[in-house]
């Protein structure tokens, strides 16, 4: 295992030395910029916020999981981490994570303590849990490609996508069709899902059914993603391609946010959740929007 960065270099609302594109459609606010909030990092991935925001992101190869409050200090909440990648926030507030090294959807709750969620399909253990989202009825949609952890190799007949349902007993494959499957975000009314292909280099829409499987399979994006998320105007931020672009409700590329690193994954936090946060290899960037969180 590469060397652990014991020490994080803070560069807090430091600008950046690159222009930014113009805020089309009014979704950036007047004037702001990308700045750095941290460095220092490995990978970055898996941001994700609570209500009273604090923000959650993953460093994959060091092994553990930074909490940045909103005055901005940091702590490691999760060592090691299971090489965890994805994280949300469950409607209760804990901490859902995908462990990947460890094959699980675990959960953490406000005092640090982890149990596991999930940890198998049919008897037989995940690929290496990647990415995850709550839907309103509390039930959970999971992405379950391979890359690189666990060391051993894949479990799974294919990747695939699953929905846990909100008993988090009931669990169903629902996507078995797609080469690797990777970020998942879906609607706050519960009604749309999308999943990002990385080696198809798209991204979909599905239409949640009521007892939670997906129909209605279309090509929302022809660009891929690691991570995604939402605005409350049901925009759709999609990372790669050097930064952060965003796409309408209907498809339309509305705006492009440039980086100095490759985006991993984005989320908007904040106490007011109108701060987007976006984790790039080895630093956490974020820019001030006009728009906020869809939740």
């Amino acid at each position: 295992m590469r060397k652990v960065l014991q020490k994080l270099f803070l560069i807090p609302f430091e600008l950046l030395p690159f222009t930014l594109a113009t805020a089309q459609d009014g979704l950036i606010a007047k004037g702001a910029r990308v700045v750095t909030e941290s460095d220092g990092y490995i990978f970055l991935e898996g941001p994700a916020s609570d209500k009273a925001g604090n923000l959650y992101f993953t460093d994959i190869d060091n092994n553990r999981i930074h909490m940045m409050t909103p005055d901005k200090k940091y702590s490691v909440k999760y060592e090691p981490s299971n090489h965890a990648n994805g994280l949300f926030i469950d409607l209760d507030g804990d901490l859902l994570i995908c462990e990947q090294s460890a094959v699980r959807i675990t959960k953490m709750d406000k005092d640090g303590n982890v149990s596991v969620v999930i940890g198998s399909y049919k008897g037989i253990r995940f690929n290496s849990t990647n990415d995850v989202w709550v839907h309103p009825n509390g039930s959970l949609y999971f992405t379950d490609p391979y890359y690189t952890h666990p060391l051993s190799g894949t479990s799974q007949d294919g990747n695939h996508v699953y929905h846990l349902a909100s008993d988090r007993t009931t669990i169903n494959r629902v996507v078995h069709d797609m080469v690797q499957p990777n970020g998942v975000i879906g609607t706050e009314d519960g009604k749309t899902l999308y999943i990002s292909d990385t080696t198809l280099n798209k991204t979909f829409s599905f239409t949640i059914m009521p007892d939670g499987g997906l129909s209605q399979k279309k090509v929302f994006a022809h660009q891929g993603s690691d991570g995604m998320t939402m605005d409350e105007r049901g925009n759709v931020y999609l990372t790669w391609n050097g930064g952060v672009s965003v796409y309408s409700p209907i498809g339309d590329k509305i705006e492009f946010i440039e980086l100095p690193q490759e985006p991993a994954n984005v989320t908007f936090g904040g106490i007011n959740k109108n701060i987007l946060y976006m984790t790039a290899r080895t630093a956490l960037f974020s820019i001030k929007m006009n728009v906020k969180s869809s939740r």
